[in-house]
C-alpha cells in the first residue's frame, strides 16, 4: 500500500534519485538544458559565416537547414521512446554525445582548406537526430513534479532558453571575432563532453515513479503494458489515439504553425522588410529572448495557479489571433517590438500548457515518447517553413503571415469554444 504523501521538504528522499534528491536533480536538469541551448545558439551564430566561407549559395545553405530539421523531426519520437525505455541518464548522455559529434565535425569543417569542408558541414547535421536535451529535460520535470506545479516547472525551461539565446549568441560572436570561426565549435565540443560526463555521473538512471505525487492512470487511459521496442512505431502512434490526446496535439500543431512560419522567415524579413543591420537583428533577437525568459519564467507559473489549462489554451489562441491582426498591419520595427510580447505570450503559453496536458494524458512510462512527439512540431515547421514561407512572402509580402494567423486561430478558437471542457481538467490544482 502506498504511504501518505509527506509535506514538501519533509519525509524520505524519493527512491532512485541518489544523493542530489528531487530539488538537486531538477536544478541539474535546468543547468544542463541551459548548457545545451547555449552551445546550440553558438552554432547558429557562426553557421552563416561558415557557409559563406565554404562558398555555399543560399539554396545549398537551405538544404543543410532542411536536413537538420528533418533529422530532428524523425528522431524526436524515437528519442522519446528511448528515454522511456532506458531512463533519464541514458537520454541525457546520448543527447550530449550526439551534440559532441556534431561540434567535432563542425570544428573540422572550419579547419584547414585541405579538408572537405562542405562534406563535413553536411555530415555534422546527421547527429541532430539524437540531439534532444529539451524533451529529456521535460520528461524529467514531468516525472518529478505533481500536476499542480508542472506548468510552472516546465515554464522555467523558458529561462534556460532565454539564457541560451543571449549567452550563446554573445559567446559565438565574441569567440569567432577574437579567436577565429573554429573557436566556438571547439568550445561547444568541450562543453558538450562535460555535459555528457555530468549526465552520466549525476542524473538518476530513471525518474519514473519518483514524483512526490505518483501519477495514476485516469479513466480511459490504459495501464502500463509490456515494454515495446524503441523503434516500435505502433507504440508511438498509439499514444495519439488515447482519449483527449489527438485534439490537444492538433491544436498545438495548427495554432502555432502560422507564427512558426513567420519566425522561420524572420532572418530574411529582418533584412528585406525591416532593413536591419546584423547587429540590430541580434539586438532584436536578444529582446525576444528576454521576453521569453520573463513570460515562461514568471508569468505562466502565476497564471497556471489561477486558471485552468483549457482557459489558458483558449487565451493563447485568442492572443495569436489578435497578434496576427496586428502583424497584418505592421510596417516598422517599432510595430514588431510592440506586438512581440503578445506573440511570445501566445507561443510560450501554447507550448507549456499543451506539453503539460499531453504529458498528463499518457501513462508515466510514456511521458518521454509523448514529449518527443511534441518536440517534433518545431522541426516540422523548420522543414516545410522555408519553402512555404518563402513562397508566401515573395507572392504576398509580410502581411500574409498575419492574415493566415488570424484565419487559422479564429477557426481553432471557434472549435475550442464549441468543445465542452472536461471536468477533470477544470482546474490545474
Amino acid at each position: 500500500m502506498r504511504t501518505a504523501r509527506a509535506p514538501r521538504g519533509q519525509g524520505p528522499r524519493p527512491h532512485g534519485l541518489g544523493a542530489l534528491g528531487r530539488p538537486g536533480v531538477l536544478l541539474l536538469t535546468y543547468t544542463l538544458t541551459t548548457l545545451d541551448l547555449t552551445c546550440l545558439f553558438m552554432q547558429f551564430s557562426i553557421m552563416p559565416y561558415l557557409a559563406q566561407r565554404l562558398g555555399l549559395d543560399p539554396v545549398a545553405f537551405g538544404y543543410q537547414q532542411t536536413l537538420f530539421g528533418v533529422l530532428q523531426l524523425l528522431g524526436g519520437p524515437l528519442f522519446g521512446r528511448f528515454a522511456d525505455q532506458r531512463g533519464a541518464r541514458a537520454a541525457f548522455t546520448l543527447s550530449f554525445l550526439a551534440a559532441s559529434a556534431l561540434f567535432l565535425l563542425l570544428a573540422a569543417a572550419c579547419g584547414p582548406a585541405a579538408l572537405p569542408g562542405v562534406a563535413l558541414l553536411f555530415a555534422s547535421r546527421l547527429p541532430a537526430a539524437l540531439m534532444h536535451t529539451m524533451p529529456a529535460a521535460q520528461m524529467v520535470i514531468t516525472d518529478l513534479t505533481a500536476p499542480a506545479e508542472r506548468p510552472a516547472a516546465l515554464g522555467r525551461l523558458g529561462l534556460c532558453f532565454g539564457v541560451g539565446v543571449i549567452l550563446g549568441s554573445l559567446l559565438g560572436g565574441t569567440l569567432s571575432t577574437a579567436c577565429g570561426i573554429q573557436c566556438p565549435a571547439v568550445v561547444a565540443l568541450v562543453a558538450n563532453l562535460l555535459g555528457a560526463a555530468v549526465s552520466f555521473a549525476c542524473i538518476p538512471a530513471s525518474t519514473k515513479g519518483a514524483s512526490a505525487d505518483a501519477q495514476t492512470n485516469p479513466p480511459g487511459r490504459p495501464p502500463d503494458g509490456p515494454k515495446a521496442g524503441v523503434f516500435d512505431l505502433k507504440a508511438i502512434s498509439r499514444l495519439l489515439l488515447l482519449p483527449g490526446v489527438l485534439p490537444v496535439f492538433l491544436i498545438k500543431v495548427v495554432s502555432g504553425f502560422p507564427s512558426g512560419l513567420f519566425m522561420v522567415m524572420f532572418s530574411i524579413i529582418s533584412v528585406d522588410f525591416f532593413r536591419l543591420e546584423p547587429a540590430q537583428a541580434g539586438y532584436l533577437m536578444s529582446y525576444f529572448g528576454v521576453l521569453q525568459m520573463v513570460v515562461q519564467g514568471l508569468v505562466i507559473g502565476r497564471l497556471s495557479s489561477c486558471f485552468s489549462e483549457w482557459a489558458l489554451l483558449r487565451a493563447s489562441v485568442l492572443a495569436f489571433g489578435l497578434v496576427g491582426l496586428a502583424m497584418a498591419l505592421m510596417s516598422s520595427t517599432l510595430h514588431f517590438c510592440l506586438l512581440a510580447p503578445g506573440l511570445v505570450f501566445s507561443l510560450c503559453t501554447l507550448n507549456v500548457v499543451t506539453d503539460a496536458m499531453l504529458a498528463k494524458a499518457v501513462a508515466p512510462s510514456d511521458t518521454g515518447t509523448m514529449l518527443g512527439l511534441c518536440a517534433s512540431v518545431q522541426p516540422l515547421t523548420r522543414t516545410v517553413g522555408p519553402t512555404l514561407g518563402g513562397l508566401l512572402y515573395r507572392s504576398f509580402g509580410v502581411a500574409i503571415f498575419g492574415h493566415v494567423q488570424v484565419v487559422v486561430n479564429s477557426l481553432v478558437l471557434l472549435a475550442l469554444w464549441r468543445r465542452p471542457v472536461p471536468h477533470s481538467s477544470a482546474h490545474i490544482q
